[in-house]
């Protein structure tokens, strides 16, 4: 029988954090040293001209999920994850990123992460929305202990105050 392992899944929203973004950034495997990051932004123009050029290689404009799509699409990520068996501790859905706290079998999370963003998409299709949904990917983080997993817990908990859609199976008796 296969370990389970609880992940903390983080999905960006299409064209939501671009190379060259002016809250800092990262390439892809840390290939490039960038100066900065989110906590200290790169200094105010340095990459101007590496975001300008990405956001004009953008389909669309980047995706912002409005207040009454967060729990069509949280829910569905949810739902989802738990069909392909894992165990959801909490879930929230703002305008520019999903977080979920999970717990699966362990190995590649990307696969059941990928899954239940194509299946948060069609939903959210069917209920109106309209193009892009997710960037590429998304960032799995293995929680390492239960200190950690708590941080995650309230981490996730205390997005409801930047407006975003939150579920708790904790608070959902």
């Amino acid at each position: 029988m296969t370990p389970r392992v609880w992940f903390h899944l983080i999905i960006s929203t299409y064209g939501s954090w671009l190379p060259g973004d002016p809250r800092g950034f990262r390439t892809r495997h840390h290939r490039e040293h960038i100066e900065g990051d989110y906590k200290s932004p790169p200094p105010e123009g340095q990459y101007e001209r590496r975001h300008y050029e990405h956001q004009q290689d953008l389909k669309q404009a980047g995706a912002v999920i409005d207040s009454v799509f967060r729990p069509i699409i949280g829910a569905a990520l949810r739902d989802r994850l738990q069909q392909l068996g894992g165990n959801i501790l909490t879930v929230s859905c703002g305008g520019q990123h999903a977080h979920l706290q999970v717990q699966l079998d362990d190995g590649d999370a990307r696969i059941p992460l990928g899954l239940a963003k194509k299946h948060a998409t069609f939903v959210a299709h069917d209920s109106g929305f309209r193009g892009k949904l997710w960037a590429v990917r998304g960032k799995v983080v293995r929680i390492r202990d239960r200190a950690h997993q708590k941080n995650v817990y309230r981490y996730i908990l205390d997005h409801i105050h930047e407006g975003a859609w939150v579920w708790s199976a904790l608070i959902d008796k």
